[in-house]
């Protein structure tokens, strides 16, 4: 079954989930996900969403944390529209049912690494899930957005799919939306849109040890670069520097570690090698607190200098009711690994968390390519820079599903959108999905590949190793896509090949270490690199 609409959105996370809401005051929407709706990286973020509501905080010094935490890359005007627009988006959480934390009637403000001020709004510790439950909700009641589960987008529809154009090499201009995997019924469908919204998330799952759900598989960043799209900034991943050690080993945590929020390093919880010692003190003067890159790279130093695997974050100091009341999600997982937190210390590890670069768009949302529009995870609008400041990504996601929304009303009014005929999915002459296991042991060394050479300390050599071995699986898995059904592991692989891919070709164009990006050959960073890494496929 295909169909047309006015609007696509790919992905059902706060940003996607958001910009719907918004774009259904207008015009129809389709949104469709890979799982189910409640499925996203948003639904796992626990600490909370930055924003200036105490009037003894500032825009300025909000501004001011999110610039020295990108360490020179940020956008300024950018930071400027996200920390100013902030409050009013967040009362637009609050108006649809959001529910977050208060004490003595206020909402209880806590602080995280790299804040100067206590910002942070939060539902407990599990203000993710809570902000997504209050969209759902008001998403569902909505009758001109329909959602489909179960879907995984392809491909975008563009000039390379016009029948007459199938083969030739020319430039993409123009979005008409996507070729999607109906995973239940396994058919291809084809959705035809005057306006596309990429909110599809994040890439975690490129990576050995991710704090990412299973479908995080970087698939609108491949799709956008494969279509031409420009792209930014991709060798900043951010390493989250406390995941739960061990926690794979509960069912629930099969394909992701279990996220020990910011909360608790700024609630007080104190990092300690295995012998019971503290060590930040060593790496920067706001310890614990130091911004996500410092904290991880100190405690991945730790780690290799002393053979350990995992360090400890302690917390048993403090007043174990309190404990419990505030960190009610993370005291019940830890209690299933035999762990009391209000008691013992709580063995952690970085994991790869979040992509501060991505799709790269203007201040309105626009990608380089006419009728698509990206917001959260998956785009880079420049807020970032080369270290995401805690808290930053849901505000971030907000504001620019907004200005996305806005955007998308405009160009529906001025551009007289005209679809042309493209033709569905052909997938006759291909084989049936007897090699699956070639696919699970291309995605696993893809994992690997990037977990050794390209995680949060590199080398030129690491670099160039996981090049070669990324090029290998590229040609493999590219032969066998060409010639299988499509299925949705596949499409993962390839779009896993993809994106290791345009994070190694960012990294070796940096030659200088700044905020994420730490490489042993050049150590220092360099005035000469004060600018985005840009790239663009030239594929077609």
């Amino acid at each position: 079954m295909n169909y047309k609409t006015d609007v696509l959105i790919i992905g059902s996370g706060i940003s996607g989930l958001f910009a719907a809401l918004k774009i259904s005051e207008f015009a129809e929407v389709i949104l469709i996900t890979k799982k189910d709706k409640t499925e996203s990286n948003t639904n796992y973020a626990q600490g909370g969403i930055a924003s200036v509501i105490d009037t003894n905080d500032s825009f300025e010094k909000h501004i001011e944390d999110t610039l020295i935490a990108g360490a020179g890359l940020c956008h300024r005007e950018a930071v400027e529209i996200m920390v100013k627009e902030g409050p009013e988006r967040i009362r637009d959480l609050i108006t649809i049912g959001t529910q977050f934390t208060k004490k003595d009637g206020k909402f209880d403000l806590v602080r995280e690494g790299g804040h100067s001020h206590s910002r942070i709004l939060h539902a407990k510790d599990f203000t993710g899930q809570e902000i997504e439950r209050a969209l759902v909700n008001a998403v569902m009641s909505k009758t001109n957005i329909l959602v489909l589960e179960n879907i995984t987008a392809i491909d975008f529809l563009t000039e390379h799919n016009l029948s007459e154009m199938k083969n030739s090499k020319i430039e993409n201009k123009n979005c008409w939306g996507a070729y999607a995997l109906d995973n239940q019924k396994n058919q291809v469908i084809k959705i035809q849109a005057k306006a596309t919204l990429l909110a599809s998330g994040g890439l975690g799952q490129v990576y050995l040890h991710t704090t990412n759900p299973k479908i995080a598989t970087g698939d609108g960043f491949a799709m956008a670069y494969r279509a031409g799209v420009k792209i930014a900034n991709m060798e900043f991943i951010q390493f989250h520097p406390t995941s739960l050690y061990g926690s794979s080993s509960l069912p629930e945590f099969e394909s992701r570690t279990f996220l020990i929020s910011e909360a608790v390093r700024g609630f007080g919880g104190i990092l300690r090698t295995k012998d019971g010692n503290t060590f930040m003190e060593k790496y920067d003067h706001r310890r614990e607190l130091a911004p996500r890159d410092i904290v991880a790279r100190a405690i991945d130093n730790e780690l290799k200098k002393r053979g350990d695997d995992y360090i400890y974050l302690d917390i048993t100091f403090k007043d174990s009711n309190e404990i419990i009341e505030r960190f009610p999600n993370i005291y019940n997982t830890c209690k299933k690994l035999g762990i009391d937190i209000t008691k013992d210390y709580i063995p952690v590890v970085p994991s790869a968390h979040y992509a501060c670069g991505g799709v790269l768009i203007d201040h309105f949302a626009r990608t380089s390519l006419n009728g698509l529009f990206a917001c959260g995870e998956v785009s880079m609008s420049g807020v970032h820079g080369a270290n995401r400041l805690a808290s930053n990504s849901l505000l971030e996601a907000i504001v620019f599903a907004e200005r996305a929304s806005k955007s998308i009303k405009e160009f529906l009014l001025n551009e007289n959108v005209k679809i042309p005929d493209i033709p569905d999915w052909d997938d006759s002459g291909t084989l049936t999905q007897d090699e699956k296991i070639l696919v699970t042991h291309t995605i696993k060394e893809v994992k690997h590949t990037m977990w050794d050479y390209v995680g949060i300390v590199r080398s030129n050599k690491r670099l160039q190793r996981a090049k070669t071995r990324i090029s290998i699986l590229y040609q493999e898995n590219e032969s066998l896509y060409k010639k299988t059904k499509i299925y949705n592991d596949i499409l993962e692989a390839r779009n896993l090949i993809a994106c290791a891919y345009m994070i190694i070709k960012c990294a070796e164009m940096r030659k200088e270490s700044r905020g994420l990006h730490y490489i042993i050959d050049y150590p220092e960073s360099d005035p000469d690199f004060l600018s985005d890494t840009i790239i663009q496929n030239k594929f077609y």
